[in-house]
Formats: structure tokens, C-alpha cells, sequence
């Protein structure tokens, strides 16, 4: 199999959860650090479109968005399960709940001016306005929370999560899942990049125990690599047949009336809605698969989870 290589930056909350899945199962990587905003060329180059962070790349296939990047993690080596099959609808909902609800709450907390302040505190003026701007245009189709608002049902969520961390060492039970990762790294944030606010986790001391217990997972053997060597690893690899990738899943579910082999575009629903426009390859119940071509990256195919995503007929050129 191509090597695993995941495109990241290190204050990412949604990489440092990869980045510990990746340690939990013991999987060596290699790591591409990618810009912070755009412009993101070599990102771009794999994806056509999307730019959220992180992107796993396995030879010419590139898997957006971490649940399905989770899905595929789980495929490669499926010990130790991220999905406990006594409580794998469980632990689903439950990162997905993780993943938007309670990690907007998180950042609602962490990005309030005095949060903010210390993020950017060791950036020129112009970077911290550059971010400002870019995260702006990402969210462009969200409700953020206030701070105040932000705040409080972060609170609630925290206390939430300590009843659960106060029976086991991990949220379902001993040993982690999919939830511990999905829940903890808006927490990491917290902790590790604004540490002025972690405050917060005072009043809950078997959350901040927990994830002392995740963080000790680590990330796993990890090699560097730079973007334009993996642009070139993609170039001179060949995509896997839909039947052939790391998702098992093939057989086609048509809820649009849209047809395999037609142009399509595939949206976020919320958070970086830049579309991503391609061949439709592949519509399971899990996900959705594009063929494209890029100048630099050559034949590619592109992959999104079904949920929190849009399926649209592209429009003629």
C-alpha cells in the first residue's frame, strides 16, 4: 500500500484527532505541513476545492474530512477498533455531536478576545488579520455563537463529558474510541493553545484526567514530507478502482436522481463550503467519490463522507 500521508499543520484541533488515531493504531505517516490560510496551491492541487484541514493522502486518492478519514484508518488496521461493535451507533453520533456541536462551543470559548489575544500574540498584526479574515470566509454560511452563549454550553458540555469520564478511564468504556478522539481535541485546544482559558476544565478534574489519558497515546512513527514531494508521489500513482480503495462499501445509492459518470460538485454544508467539482464515480451509503484531473497532481480521486455534505449536478460551463 501507498504511504499514509497526512496533510496537517500543528495547532489544528481536527489533525490532532487524526494524529492520534494514527498513534492509537500504531500506523507510520508521514506529515506535510500545510499553510495556516489560503492561499493553499498544493492542497488545492489534490482536492480541486476543498480546503479544510487535515486531508489524508494514500497514493493518487485523497480522503476528505476526518470521519471518513477515520472509516478508512479503521480499514487499514482495524485493531484497535475506533467502533466497539457493542456500541458503534454509540460512538458515531456521539463524535458527530463532538465534532460540531460541542467543538464550535469550544472555539466560541477559546476565540474570545482574551483567548485571541494569546493565539495571536506572536504573530504580526497583518497574519492575525489574514486569519481573521480567512476563518471569516469559512464561516460565512454558519450561526457562531457568542462568546457569553459559547461559553456556558461549554461549561454544560464539559460536565457532561466528566460524568462519563468519571466511570471509566475512556468515554465508553476502558479502552478509547472514535468518541475520545472526536471530544477531545477542541479540549487540546483549550489546553494547549490558549492556555489562558483552561481555566474552564478546573471545575472538571476527571475530564482534564481523561485527557491526560488520550494525550499519552501520542502520534505514532511520523516522517516529514514536503507538499510539493506529495503533489509528486500523487502524479506518479494510479487512484484505486471504486471497488479496490479503502472503502468497502460500492454498491450505488441514488438519492438524487444523478447518475455515475456525470459532472458533479461536492459542498460542505457549513464550515469551507468550496465545492469540489469531478466525475461521480462512486455514491454508497457512506460516502461520495470524484474522479478529477490536476496539471501538477495528474488523474486523482477525491472522497467525502455522505453526511455534512451536498451533492449538486455541476452547472454547464
Amino acid at each position: 500500500m501507498n504511504d499514509l500521508i497526512l496533510h496537517n499543520f500543528p495547532s489544528s484541533p481536527f489533525s490532532e484527532k487524526i494524529r492520534l488515531v494514527l498513534g492509537s493504531k500504531k500506523l507510520p505517516w508521514k506529515s506535510v505541513h500545510v499553510p495556516v490560510v489560503m492561499p493553499k496551491p498544493d492542497v488545492l492541487a489534490l482536492t480541486g476545492g476543498y480546503r479544510r484541514t487535515p486531508v489524508l493522502q494514500v497514493g493518487a486518492d485523497i480522503y476528505c474530512d476526518t470521519a471518513l478519514i477515520c472509516d478508512v484508518l479503521e480499514h487499514i488496521r482495524p485493531e484497535p477498533t475506533l467502533y466497539p461493535p457493542h456500541l458503534k451507533g454509540a460512538c458515531r453520533i456521539f463524535a458527530q455531536w463532538a465534532d460540531s456541536t460541542l467543538f464550535w462551543a469550544a472555539m466560541g470559548y477559546c476565540l474570545q478576545p482574551r483567548g485571541a489575544a494569546q493565539v495571536f500574540a506572536n504573530m504580526p498584526p497583518e497574519a492575525a488579520r489574514a486569519f481573521a479574515e480567512d476563518r471569516k470566509a469559512m464561516t460565512g454560511n454558519m450561526v457562531r455563537l457568542r462568546a457569553g452563549d459559547a461559553t456556558s454550553a461549554y461549561r454544560s458540555y464539559l460536565r457532561r463529558i466528566a460524568n462519563m469520564a468519571d466511570e471509566h478511564d475512556f468515554l465508553f468504556g476502558m479502552e478509547p474510541c472514535v468518541a475520545d478522539f472526536s471530544a477531545y481535541h477542541g479540549i487540546w485546544y483549550t489546553r494547549t493553545q490558549v492556555p489562558a482559558l483552561a481555566g474552564i476544565l478546573d471545575a472538571t478534574p476527571s475530564v482534564a484526567e481523561w485527557a491526560d489519558r488520550v494525550a499519552a497515546i501520542g502520534h505514532g512513527p511520523m516522517t516529514r514530507l514536503a507538499a510539493a514531494d506529495a503533489v509528486a508521489l500523487a502524479a506518479a500513482a494510479e487512484p484505486q478502482p471504486p471497488g479496490a480503495n479503502l472503502l468497502i462499501d460500492s454498491a450505488f445509492q441514488d438519492d438524487h436522481g444523478i447518475a455515475l459518470g456525470s459532472r458533479v460538485t461536492i459542498t460542505a454544508e457549513s464550515f469551507g463550503a468550496e465545492p469540489t467539482e469531478g466525475e461521480l464515480m462512486a455514491a454508497t451509503r457512506t460516502h461520495y467519490s470524484l474522479r478529477r484531473t490536476d496539471d501538477r497532481a495528474g488523474l486523482l480521486h477525491v472522497h467525502f463522507p455522505r453526511i455534512g455534505y451536498v451533492l449538486r449536478a455541476a452547472q454547464p460551463a
